[in-house]
């Protein structure tokens, strides 16, 4: 009793301290990813603007996340080193300009291309490990909200991007669309970002650096070397794999899934928005579950949910309450899984090298993204349907699950 008093006020001093922290970094964390949770509408428009196949169109995505794969690791190294204002704050006019360049495409691949190239580089400085990593130096007690609340993010990118990509290119065109999109977005989210978001580690505004006592969870634990070389490290690396491979297919694909069956683009990216909202409920009930029960547990459990979503999608209309159902289902573990994943990470290895080891993990989390969609791209321009790849997504959902279900007990402290 004694100890889970402790641990409230410990939580609820963290967040009188701290609560705008999680918000502003959930502003960035939707930054980094308005060029994948965004394209599902453009898709279609660019493919017949400019007479390519889906696969075209979508390989922008691939190039954007191998880059960061390949850089992930010295992102988080540097992350450790130097704290995550600076790169954050950047970071975010960097995105959205770039992505706004990509409405100036020309029509040629070539073209394409070198703007997803830029695309990619200009996203390195707002990877999930600089607003995490701020949150994680603050929050202890309550680490899985806090995490829950900075990762909720990508779930208003999800519900927001794809519904107001479909509204501005139905005003103005695909191509003025990405401007307004990059435009509207960064007036909302560059203030709080600047003004509120600065981890543990980061100086003061009067340039002199946080006092230990404030600075949040002393960062101990393993090392790089030690955390790479663990079998519990392996095991989060093949599910992050899985996972992305999956679920940012589905996500990027889902709109056109549906238009693929009939279904108006407007529709489609209407019921697209409940992946979004539904992922919102995903993250904040995953970060409430974590900080009370094991997180593999949580997490192994709610990773079979988009196995569901995608036998619904399988057997059911273009259409009403199935496509509704099935993007609730994803929402749910789309909420759930960087959350777990970051948790996992936490309390299994500690802050020591947390930059460094998430970095590395972002690898198979890049890797996954940038396959996934191009592969179900590719099952679409060969065979007309989706269906082979929504098969294949329901046994990668359940390898991941079992593979979090295998997960040793966690350490009480690193």
């Amino acid at each position: 009793m004694n100890g889970t008093a402790a641990t409230r006020g410990g939580a609820i001093a963290e967040w009188r301290g701290n609560f705008m922290l999680p918000v502003a970094a959930a502003f960035g964390y939707a930054t980094s990813v308005i060029h994948i949770y965004g394209l599902g509408p453009y898709i279609q428009p660019v493919s017949e603007t400019f007479g390519w196949s889906r696969t075209q169109v979508t390989a922008g995505v691939t190039i954007a996340t191998l880059v960061q794969a390949l850089m992930s690791v010295p992102v988080g190294l540097a992350v450790d080193r130097y704290g995550p204002r600076a790169l954050g704050v950047a970071g975010v006019l960097l995105s959205v300009t770039a992505f706004a360049c990509i409405g100036t495409a020309t029509g040629s691949i070539t073209n394409w291309y070198l703007l997803w190239l830029l695309m990619a580089l200009a996203t390195l400085p707002v990877q999930a490990t600089i607003w995490t990593s701020a949150v994680a130096s603050r929050f202890e007690a309550s680490r899985g909200l806090a995490f829950a609340v900075t990762l909720c993010g990508a779930s208003v990118a999800q519900a927001l991007f794809p519904y107001l990509g479909a509204r501005l290119i139905a005003a103005f065109g695909w191509q003025t669309a990405m401007a307004w999109q990059a435009g509207i977005w960064i007036a909302f989210a560059f203030p709080l970002i600047y003004l509120f978001f600065r981890g543990a580690h980061d100086k003061a505004r009067d340039g002199s650096a946080r006092v230990a006592a404030s600075a949040g969870p002393v960062a101990s634990g393993m090392t790089f070397a030690q955390g790479i070389r663990s079998t519990v490290y392996a095991r989060l690396f093949l599910t992050c794999l899985m996972l992305t491979f999956g679920m940012v297919a589905l996500s990027i694909h889902f709109v056109p899934v549906l238009t693929a069956r009939g279904a108006s683009a407007t529709g489609a990216a209407g019921i697209a928005s409940l992946i979004g909202l539904s992922s919102i409920v995903g993250r904040l009930g995953t970060g409430i579950l974590i900080d009370r029960y094991p997180a593999k547990i949580v997490g192994g459990s709610v990773f079979i949910l988009p196995a569901l979503g995608a036998v619904v999608l399988l057997f059911s209309g273009a259409t009403g309450f199935g496509p509704m159902l099935a993007a609730m289902f994803i929402g749910l573990t789309l909420g759930a899984e960087i959350d777990v994943i970051v948790y996992i990470l936490t309390r299994y290895f500690g802050l020591r090298a947390f930059g460094a080891l998430y970095g590395a993990l972002l690898i198979a989390l890049s890797l996954g993204t940038a396959i996934g969609p191009l592969v179900a791209a590719r099952v679409f321009d060969v065979t007309g349907s989706y269906d082979l790849f929504l098969w294949g997504t329901v046994g990668l959902m359940l390898a991941s699950s079992t593979a979090l279900f295998s997960l040793p007990r966690a350490p009480e402290q690193v």
